[in-house]
This record gives C-alpha cells, sequence and structure tokens, in this order.
C-alpha cells in the first residue's frame, strides 16, 4: 500500500470524532480546524500539496496545493506523525452535528467524490484534490456541493455530513434526482449531471432552487439530510435584526408582518 494503514474508532452519536491510532512513523493529513485531541509524541507538520506520497517536488506541491485552492480550501494541511516507538493515538472531530463516514478506498476502487467541504481526514498518501468535470454548467449552475473534490489512493479517508445519512446502491442506468447540498460523496463509476428545474411556479415559488443533480449508476451515492447551509441559511432567517426584534417566528403573518412593519430597510 502506498497510504499509511491506520486503525480508527469513531465515538459519540450526534456530535462524533474519529479516534486514530497511528504505528510508529505514520502519519495522518487533516483539514485545518478539524484536530481535536492527541497523545505525547505525535508530532504536527504543515504540508504544502495534496498530501499523496507524489507530492514531495517543488512543482508537485504547486500542482497540489493549486487543486485545493480551486476547491475553495487553503493551501496548506496539517500532518500528523508518530515519531515515537509504541501507538500513539490522535483524534478529529465532525465541525456540526452528523456523522462521520469511513471510506475505504480500496473498496471504491482508488477514487471517491465528495462535497468539496466533506473531507475530514485521511491515512498519509491519500491525495486530496477537484475534481475536474467536462461539463461547464455543473460548476456553473450546480451551487453548492458541485465543487467537488476527489480522494485517491488506497487509504482510509474519513469524511463528515449533517443529519442522518442515506446511501443507495444504483444498478446500471437507474437515476437519483437529489439536492445539488444534500450530495454527500459517490464512487467514481457514478455519472452526475445538472438538471434545470422547469415551469415557472417551481422556479419562483417552489423554494427548492433551481437546479438540482441527477445522479446515474451503477455505484453508490452517500446523501445528506440536513446540509450545514441548509442549517446556517434557517438560523439566519430567524435571527433578531437590528434593535433586538425578532422575525417573528411561530407567526402566522412571519414576514409580511416584517414587510409592513415602519423599521424595514426593503
Amino acid at each position: 500500500m502506498k497510504a499509511h494503514e491506520i486503525d480508527y474508532e469513531i465515538h459519540g452519536e450526534e456530535m462524533q470524532y474519529v479516534e486514530i491510532e497511528l504505528d510508529p512513523q505514520e502519519g495522518v493529513i487533516a483539514e485545518a480546524g478539524s484536530f481535536m485531541m492527541m497523545e505525547t509524541g505525535i508530532k504536527m507538520d504543515t504540508i504544502f500539496g495534496d498530501g499523496s506520497e507524489n507530492d514531495r517536488g517543488f512543482m508537485g506541491k504547486i500542482f497540489g496545493a493549486g487543486k485545493r485552492l480551486l476547491t475553495g480550501e487553503s493551501l496548506f494541511m496539517t500532518a500528523f506523525y508518530n515519531e515515537l516507538n509504541g501507538k500513539k493515538k490522535v483524534s478529529f472531530a465532525s465541525p456540526y452535528p452528523g456523522k462521520i463516514i469511513p471510506i475505504d478506498l480500496t473498496q471504491f476502487h482508488g477514487k471517491f467524490v465528495c462535497q468539496k467541504d466533506a473531507f475530514l481526514c485521511a491515512a498519509k498518501g491519500v491525495s486530496v484534490g477537484i475534481e475536474f468535470s467536462r461539463k461547464l454548467g455543473r460548476g456553473l449552475f450546480g451551487g453548492e456541493g458541485f465543487i467537488m473534490q476527489k480522494l485517491e489512493g488506497d487509504g482510509m479517508a474519513f469524511v463528515h455530513a449533517g443529519g442522518t445519512t442515506a446511501v443507495k446502491h444504483l444498478a446500471a442506468g437507474e437515476q437519483l434526482k437529489v439536492d445539488t447540498g444534500c450530495i454527500i460523496g459517490f464512487s467514481k463509476e457514478v455519472n452526475y449531471d445538472i438538471e434545470f428545474v422547469g415551469g415557472i411556479k417551481n422556479t419562483i415559488f417552489g423554494g427548492e432552487g433551481l437546479f438540482f443533480a441527477t445522479l446515474t449508476g451503477p455505484g453508490t451515492v452517500f446523501i445528506q439530510s440536513l446540509p450545514f447551509s441548509r442549517l446556517a441559511n434557517r438560523v439566519l432567517a430567524l435571527a433578531p435584526r437590528e434593535g433586538g426584534k425578532s422575525r417573528g417566528e411561530g407567526s402566522i403573518l412571519g414576514g409580511i408582518g416584517d414587510l409592513l412593519d415602519g423599521d424595514n430597510k426593503y
């Protein structure tokens, strides 16, 4: 195996964290901000590149970091290495309520495509980059969730999802239509595209956005019930306005009352 062979245990129910056991000289890479705790003897190192064992040359590091920059992520990741003789543990936490999903890349033929903010951590040697699309419309109209990342290699990777996770195994030619934000990731065999929600009533009054994703099998698809963006939008919608006034949650009038009061700025 090119990637380090790590052991792990996932703890918790709704606010999970993954505890990774590192043998001597083993390492794990993680996104900034996901670190929770570690035992003495583990060294932290900031790496510039995509996390794989192939980014050791200067140009390889530049190319790997550039792929991450295109997804809106930081140029840098953090690596954790066990420098002592015995086994040591390091833990990483999910940033919001949901589940941590272990992805054994050997079971996905070396590649898993996921949301740009779904990646949590992975064994050193796994490459984290952008999934380029041949269809420009996916990037222009896909909205949240369709600037996709790809995890490549033969090691373990971990992604996190909001709410409850659904796993769908699609047969050849079988299709599934999904809100773009609800996609966690899918196997590399799945064909994905963006489809316009037709009908003027759907466009204006539907409230579900103008586009959704069409996923075509064969392959496996992971779906989340509560994308963080959806949760954040609901919180912002109910947050008090300037001056301490609430937005009228629970009221039948709700937003209509906001439009009719004398303090609105619209």
